[in-house]
């Protein structure tokens, strides 16, 4: 048994607190953290189909991207799905932890695991801290050379390649089975900006850094019209399986930490979109 206050630690320092967004939820949201646990599961999202396969795993600790709860409630019943799954956990004693935007935005995080999988080089912070410079580095055996923390991240490709390309090997790298695209297809690209999940919004400073596309998981109709007004490409990947992958990476990290931990990525959650077959 491992104390979870030693699973949350080292999550704090796999992804710091400090850099999440002020808006976000993050850290040990459910649980005593003088508890002692056995089983851990990471996920992307916890959802009713989550917290039946924790319970029937017996699972001490959800590790989940996305916050639950996220915003602040009024109260805990069964009126609301978040407030039943909330019920369960605490019911059954599983604890739940999220780094959310702090891993995103970790030397080690789910933008930086991008820029890895996509072979960038010169790898800096789409958007520069307030106060210190962006530290630009370059990747070596595929991992940077020095650890960089911010908000998405932005390099160069080692050869141009076609946007439609650049988009069909991101989709490939994390089994994207619905990815779509802005711009001219043929277009040649070599700056690539990253932002996972809802990215969108981090559009204008790809402009302002000179991207030539912008890889994340979703944006608005209104920011698609932008990017093809601006002449900036897009990447879509789906919001799942831009940040689902990182969460089956974790859990391996966690286990090499913890080797007596039972550790495993949920195998029932899922893309709750479903491309139509006309």
């Amino acid at each position: 048994m491992t104390s979870l206050e030693a699973v949350c630690s080292s999550l704090a320092s796999i992804a710091p607190l400090r850099l999440a967004e002020d808006w976000d939820n993050v850290g040990l949201l459910v649980g005593n953290r003088r508890a002692s646990i056995d089983k851990v599961m990471t996920c992307l999202t916890v959802t009713p189909n989550v917290v039946s396969e924790a319970l029937e795993q017996q699972a001490g600790l959800i590790v989940a991207h996305h916050p639950l709860p996220f915003k602040p409630l009024a109260r805990i019943t069964s009126d609301s799905v978040a407030g039943e799954m909330l019920l369960r956990l605490i019911g059954a004693g599983v604890a739940v932890y999220s780094a959310h935007t702090a891993f995103d935005s970790a030397a080690e995080g789910i933008n930086q695991r991008w820029s890895e999988l996509l072979g960038l080089r010169s790898v800096e912070t789409l958007v520069p801290a307030a106060v210190d410079e962006t530290v630009s580095t370059d990747l070596k055996d595929g991992k940077a050379a020095l650890p960089i923390e911010g908000t998405g991240r932005l390099g160069r490709l080692a050869e141009p390649q076609s946007l439609h390309s650049l988009v069909s090997r991101a989709a490939s790298a994390v089994g994207a089975t619905s990815p779509r695209y802005v711009g001219d297809p043929e277009r040649k690209v070599s700056k690539v900006g990253l932002a996972c999940g809802s990215g969108g919004s981090f559009l204008s400073a790809a402009r302002r850094r000179g991207c030539d596309i912008l890889i994340t998981g979703e944006a608005t109709f209104h920011a698609c019209l932008e990017a093809e007004a601006c002449g900036i490409g897009m990447g879509l990947l789906g919001h799942y399986w831009s940040e689902r992958f990182a969460m089956e990476s974790l859990a391996k990290v966690l286990e090499a930490t913890f080797p007596d931990l039972s550790i495993w990525a949920s195998s029932s959650e899922h893309d709750p979109l479903v491309s139509l077959s006309v």
